[in-house]
C-alpha cells in the first residue's frame, strides 16, 4: 500500500548484555495508562516493539497535548539479537500544495496564527504509518493486539488528570467545534475526575488495527480527513496521505570517552547537536566535579553547537548536511579554540546562524524488554492539542508541525528563535527536530533517555547522559535540575534550583545572563539497567504525571 524508504541500518554487537537476558521488562512513559499498555502487551508474549506500538497508540488517547494519530515522531529501536539498530522516522511531511511563502502576508511577513492554528497548519501525519512499521517487521503480535489496549482506553474511557484537565482549559479557546464536543461534559471542559471517552478515535483506531496504515491513509478515514482539512482552509489531498512513506534511517552513534552514545540523525537535529557538545567536552576535560566552571564549559559548548543546529541542520532528503564533519573531533578542535574556560563568549561575536521556532508538546517513552530489546521514542503534534482541528467523524487531533518549518528567514516565535533558509517550507519536505531519543552503553549498563520540551530537549538529554555517567540512579536522572542555553538568545534560562546562590554569582561574573524559568519543564522517561548489580529500574520526571515500572520475570541474582 505504500512505500518504504531505507536509509540504512546499524549492526554492532551489543555491549551490556552479552546474550544475557534481563530479570524482567520495564516501561516509562508521560501518563499511567499508557505505561500499563505496554505492560499488557508484553506480559502477552509481546517483544519491546510491539509495546512500542501500544505504548504510542495509548499515549494518542490519554495523552492529546503531545502525540497522537494526527502527528509524528521518530522511534529509535535496538534489536539485541543480531544487534540491529535502526532509526524510524515518521516525521510528518508538508503537503505536495505546500509553498515557502503560504505562512507570509503580502508584504511577506510571516502570520504565526496560519502555520500554529487550524487545518491549514497541519503536514501530513507519519505516526500510523510507523506503527505499522514497526509492528509487522520488527514486533512479535500482531499489529491488532498492540493497539487492543488503546481501542479499550478510547472506548470505555479515562479518568482525567489535573495535567490534562488544565490543558483542556488553558486552550479551550483553541480548538475546533468537534474537538470541544470530544472533550466536553455538559458543553464544558471536562474537569479532573471526569472520564473522557473518545468513541470516534476508537473507530479510527479499530480501522488501523484491522487494515494497517491503509485504514488510515485510504478508505473512510482518509476521505474524511481530507474532506474536513479543505473545508476548514486546509490544503490535504487524499493522494498526500496516500504518498506518506516512512523512512528508516540509520542512527547516529557518537562516543563520550568509553560511553556510546547512540542517538537520532537528521530531519531531527538533537544526534549531530549532543555529538558536538561531548566531542567539545571531551577535549575540553569536562570534570562534573569542577562546580561553576563544569557548567560554564557545558554552557559554552552548548551556544557553539547550537549555532551549527540551525546553520546546517534540515531535512537530509532536501538538503545536504555535513554530518561526518559536524561530528568528527577536528572540528570539535575548532570550536573549543574559542572557548575561554573564565569568560563567556557572546553569541554575537560568533559567526551568525539563525535558529527555527519548535513547539514543546511532545512526549517521550522508554521500553526494555527481557530479551535486551529496546525502544527510545520520542512523538509530537508540536503545540498542544495541536492545530487543535479534529476531524468530524476520526477522533484524530491534527497536528501543526508546519510551524517547525521557518515561515520566513526573518520570522521569529515566542522564544526569539529566528527562520532558517534551509528549512523553509517545501512539498514533501520533514521540518527540523530537537526530538532526541537516546540509548547510551558503557560500563555503567544502559540507559534509555529522551523527554519532549522543544528547543531544551536536547539540553535535558545530556544532562541526564552526564548525570548518569556521575553515577545517578534512574530517579536522580529524570528529578535532575534543569539549564538550557541555545545561542540565541544568548542567556541561561534555569531552573530555580539548577543553579545556588554563589553559582548565579560566578556565572554572572564571568558575562553570563542568566533568566530563571517561571515554571518546571520537560517530561523526562528513562530506563536504566546495571549489570554489575542485574537492576532494571525505569523512572517518570516527577514535574509531571508519568509513569515508570518494573516487572520482573525471573531472580535478579
Amino acid at each position: 500500500m505504500k512505500k518504504l524508504l531505507i536509509a540504512g541500518f546499524l549492526l554492532l554487537p551489543a555491549l551490556v548484555f552479552a546474550g544475557d537476558k534481563l530479570p524482567g521488562y520495564a516501561v516509562s512513559s508521560a501518563t499511567p495508562e499508557a505505561t500499563k499498555a505496554g505492560l499488557e502487551v508484553l506480559a502477552a508474549g509481546g517483544n519491546a516493539f510491539d509495546a512500542a506500538v501500544a505504548v504510542s497508540a495509548a499515549l494518542a488517547v490519554t495523552e492529546p497535548t503531545g502525540s497522537g494519530l494526527g502527528g509524528g515522531g521518530f522511534w529509535l529501536l535496538h534489536r539485541e539479537s543480531d544487534g540491529m539498530e535502526v532509526f524510524v522516522d515518521g516525521r510528518e511531511t508538508a503537503p505536495y500544495a505546500a509553498n515557502a511563502k503560504m505562512y507570509q502576508d503580502k508584504d511577506g511577513k510571516a502570520v504565526d496564527a496560519l502555520s500554529r492554528d487550524g487545518a491549514l497548519a497541519a503536514a501530513i501525519p507519519g505516526e500510523p504509518a510507523a506503527l505499522e512499521l514497526i509492528s509487522k517487521k520488527y514486533g512479535a503480535l500482531p499489529l491488532k493486539r498492540s493497539l487492543a489496549p488503546a481501542v479499550r482506553l478510547a472506548r470505555e474511557g479515562f479518568t482525567v488528570n489535573s495535567k490534562l484537565a488544565e490543558a483542556f482549559a488553558s486552550q479551550w479557546p483553541r480548538l475546533s467545534i468537534n474537538a470541544k464536543a470530544t472533550f466536553a461534559q455538559d458543553g464544558r471542559a471536562l474537569r479532573e475526575g471526569e472520564v473522557l471517552r473518545q468513541t470516534e478515535l476508537a473507530r479510527t483506531l479499530e480501522l488501523i488495527a484491522m487494515q494497517g496504515g491503509a485504514g488510515f491513509y485510504e478508505g473512510e478515514t482518509a476521505t474524511e480527513l481530507v474532506a474536513a482539512s479543505r473545508a476548514a482552509g486546509g490544503i490535504w489531498t487524499e493522494e498526500d496521505l496516500r504518498r506518506y512513506a516512512v523512512v528508516e534511517r540509520k542512527p547516529l552513534v557518537t562516543w563520550f570517552r568509553d560511553t556510546r552514545i547512540v542517538t537520532a540523525p537528521p530531519p531531527s537535529a538533537g544526534g549531530v547537536t549532543l555529538a558536538e557538545l561531548f566531542n567539545q567536552l571531551e577535549l575540553l576535560g569536562y570534570r562534573s566535579d569542577a562546580g561553576v566552571d563544569s557548567k560554564h564549559l557545558i554552557v559554552e559548548s552548548l551556544r557553539r553547537a547550537y549555532r551549527d543546529r540551525a546553520a546546517y541542520l534540515a531535512d537530509p532528503d532536501f538538503v545536504n548536511i555535513p554530518v561526518f564533519r559536524l561530528t568528527s573531533r577536528s572540528y570539535a578542535r575548532d570550536l573549543v579554540a574559542s572557548i575561554d574556560p573564565k569568560r563567556a563568549t557572546p553569541s554575537a561575536s560568533l559567526p551568525p546562524a539563525a535558529l527555527v521556532p519548535e513547539g514543546n508538546h511532545t512526549t517521550h517513552f522508554s521500553v526494555v524488554d527481557a530479551e535486551g530489546n529496546r525502544v527510545a521514542a520520542t512523538l509530537s503534534i508540536n503545540l498542544p492539542f495541536g492545530s487543535g482541528f479534529m476531524a468530524p467523524g476520526t477522533g484524530v487531533l491534527l497536528n501543526d508541525e508546519m510551524d517547525d518549518f521557518a515561515a520566513s528567514t526573518t520570522a521569529s516565535n515566542a522564544y526569539g528563535l529566528i527562520g532558517s533558509e534551509k528549512n523553509l517550507v517545501a512539498p514533501g519536505k520533514r521540518p527540523l527536530s530537537s526530538m532526541t531519543p537516546t540509548f547510551v552503553e558503557g560500563p555503567r549498563g544502559l540507559l534509555v533517555i529522551g523527554t519532549p520540551g522543544g528547543s531544551r530537549i536536547i539540553t535535558m538529554v545530556a544532562l541526564g547522559i552526564l548525570g548518569w555517567l556521575d553515577g545517578l540512579d534512574a530517579q536522580q536522572v529524570v528529578a535532575l535540575p534543569r539549564y538550557h542555553h541555545q545561542y540565541l538568545p544568548d542567556v541561561i534560562q534555569f531552573e530555580a534550583n539548577a543553579f545556588s546562590v554563589s553559582e548565579q554569582a560566578a556565572l554572572r561574573a564571568r558575562g553570563h545572563t542568566l533568566e530563571p524559568v517561571s515554571r518546571s519543564y520537560g517530561l523526562m522517561n528513562v530506563v536504566t539497567w546495571d549489570p554489575k548489580t542485574r537492576t532494571l529500574k525505569a523512572a517518570s520526571d516527577p514535574r509531571a504525571l508519568g509513569e515508570g515500572s518494573v516487572v520482573l520475570t525471573k531472580s535478579a541474582n
